[in-house]
């Protein structure tokens, strides 16, 4: 146990601080009462001073230990120095003004203690004892300060709440691996402030001169709400300059999640391509989520994960995972509970293509949110196997929908992809045939809502473009880019769950909602950056579109329209309904077959 958090330290330190406000208390009278004398031309002030003041001094040390210790500035009832302890400080001197001029009242000695000097002393005692505890604090922080031999000096983009307070942080630990230096802000009116004792130097265009004037080699980021673009900014001048560039993640809501020195990371390729600040509706989510019994379907994919990640934090009466990967349920268990012993209810081993099971599950379970992210997805692949496509994308999904008919789900939501919008390929028709289905169960349904939500690439998913570009560049390249100006549509795994569960709220029975995902990217430029952030000697090269594969892929298909009555990032689009009658389980071409219902 460290010395400074024995309960044998903090009386110590009690006893030492009560100590000091008495010299500091006894010395202020003898001061005020000198002068007070002087001021009224006595012809012996000190002489005065000593006949008034010195006897009293035991009763005005015995008030304040007595008010003191109540009140609790001895107790150690605040963080030392702080603007708690000082309102206490505060409360007791004026207690004990009172007290002494009551006493006073009753003082019929020849030389009684001056009203003037109790007054007065007492609030002049109260501005040095609260100096000397500021001192005393700013003296401790300072020697708790990390040091330039022992960390690397850094530099802070972003002077707001969330540069602040990890400046602060890093300053109060001295084992601390960085030491900020300095701010930068885009923000003139902060421009020569100094907070917490780091000045603001100027704005992203003074970072060379903030370098050279600090030696920093590194850049901070401190910004949970930047989005690429900015990041790609600040990114490329620090870069430029030969400085190491680190950021802070996203964080929704600093006063629920304060920022610690452990959320300082790397750039990501996430961070340069994907990322957005979301605002999502915490009411509405809550009103559908909070104390309900919620299903996840593909649990342990890159979407189910996530989407059971930020469901787990809405209190759901019962979180259902449910995917046949064994140990993708193990995965996503250990990241939600930190154990993953995969022996409670909670995990569910099924496939979608069993229609038992599935139908037993949902009578037994009875769930009342489901959010359906299963699939087959890789788009190559399912154009060899389209049958494959069929049974899961397609047959998998109406017997979701029926089972949760028969047992009156709330709000049932299918999580599509921007290749249902105008399909080309058997992913796309497969996940058209799957709105479609979706918004026959949402009008043929007495109760609940049936609604899907349609996007476009998720950086970091299994499968991803990135993963596959990092794995090229790691071993040697080249790096395979199918098209030179084909573009894709990018959002980080959290930002798009984000939305897809403000879509549940929000949405209306038979639509599809399509998020915005910004603007398309170019896929050769992010190789192109991939390659130069690796600063590996990597080719790129042009292997042609493959079957099924756009140029540029489409989040409305023809004929839908882009509106937004209720989230500026989702847009509502109605769907012509397919029945589910219609589906047969093994077509003769299961191609011809999509085509047929995707189109008609």
């Amino acid at each position: 146990m460290r010395i400074t958090r024995s309960p044998l330290f903090y009386s110590l330190s009690s006893v030492i601080q009560f100590v000091l406000d008495s010299i500091v208390l006894s010395c202020t009278a003898m001061v005020v009462s000198y002068w007070r004398f002087v001021y009224q031309v006595h012809p012996d002030p000190m002489a005065a001073t000593r006949d008034t003041v010195f006897r009293v001094i035991p009763i005005v040390v015995l008030i304040q230990v007595i008010v003191g210790y109540l009140v609790g500035i001895y107790r150690r009832r605040w963080r030392y120095g702080s603007f708690d302890e000082i309102a206490g400080l505060l409360i007791t001197t004026t207690i004990s003004t009172v007290l002494l001029l009551l006493f006073r009242f009753f003082d019929s000695s020849l030389n009684p203690y001056p009203r003037s000097v109790i007054v007065i002393g007492g609030f002049a005692g109260v501005f040095l004892m609260a100096a000397n505890r500021y001192v005393w604090r700013l003296s401790r922080e300072q020697l708790r300060r990390p040091t330039e031999l022992t960390a690397t000096k850094i530099l802070v983009y972003g002077a707001g709440e969330g540069g602040i307070q990890i400046v602060n942080t890093l300053l109060r630990n001295p084992s601390s691996p960085y030491l900020p230096v300095g701010f930068l802000d885009d923000n003139p009116t902060t421009h020569r402030l100094s907070i917490s004792g780091v000045p603001v130097i100027g704005g992203r265009e003074s970072l060379a001169e903030a370098r050279g004037k600090t030696g920093a080699t590194t850049l901070l980021i401190a910004i949970p709400s930047a989005d690429s673009s900015l990041i790609n900014d600040i990114s490329s001048r620090a870069q430029k300059l030969g400085m190491d560039v680190k950021i802070v993640p996203p964080v929704q809501n600093l006063n629920e999640r304060p920022l610690n020195p452990g959320d300082i990371r790397d750039l990501t390729d996430e961070d340069l391509l994907g990322r957005r600040k979301i605002h999502t509706d915490l009411q509405q989510i809550s009103n559908y989520i909070v104390n309900r019994r919620v299903l996840v379907t593909g649990a342990g994919g890159s979407i189910g994960s996530e989407l059971c990640r930020q469901l787990a934090r809405f209190n759901p009466a019962e979180l259902i995972m449910l995917d046949r990967d064994e140990s993708a349920l193990h995965e996503v268990q250990l990241s939600i509970h930190g154990r993953a012993l995969l022996d409670t209810p909670q995990t569910v081993l099924a496939d979608l293509r069993d229609v038992a099971t599935i139908n037993q599950i949902f009578e037994t379970r009875r769930p009342e949110v489901v959010f359906h992210a299963a699939a087959l997805k890789h788009l190559p692949l399912l154009e060899r196997y389209p049958l494959e496509a069929y049974q899961t994308n397609v047959i998998g999904t109406a017997t979701l929908l029926q089972a949760a008919k028969n047992v009156d789900v709330q709000v049932f939501v299918n999580i599509s992809t921007d290749k249902a919008a105008n399909p080309i390929s058997i992913l796309g028709y497969s996940k058209r045939i799957a709105e479609r289905v979706t918004a026959y169960f949402g009008a043929n349904s007495a109760s609940g809502k049936y609604i899907s939500v349609r996007f476009g690439n998720v950086l970091g998913s299994r499968g991803s473009v990135l993963l596959s570009f990092r794995d090229q560049i790691e071993n040697g390249g080249p790096v395979t880019v199918t098209h030179r100006g084909v573009t894709r549509y990018f959002m980080t795994i959290s930002e798009a769950v984000q939305l897809v569960i403000q879509a549940g709220a929000i949405g209306s029975s038979g639509e599809v909602l399509v998020l915005d995902m910004g603007e398309p990217v170019s896929i050769y430029d992010v190789a192109t950056q991939l390659v130069r952030n690796s600063q590996k000697p990597v080719a790129i090269e042009i292997v042609g579109l493959r079957a099924g594969e756009k140029v540029h892929e489409e989040l409305f298909g023809t004929g839908e329209v882009d509106t937004r009555p209720a989230h500026p990032l989702i847009s509502h689009v109605p769907v012509s309904p397919v029945n589910r009658e219609i589906l047969v389980p093994t077509p003769q071409d299961p191609r011809a077959f999509m085509v047929e219902i995707a189109e008609s």
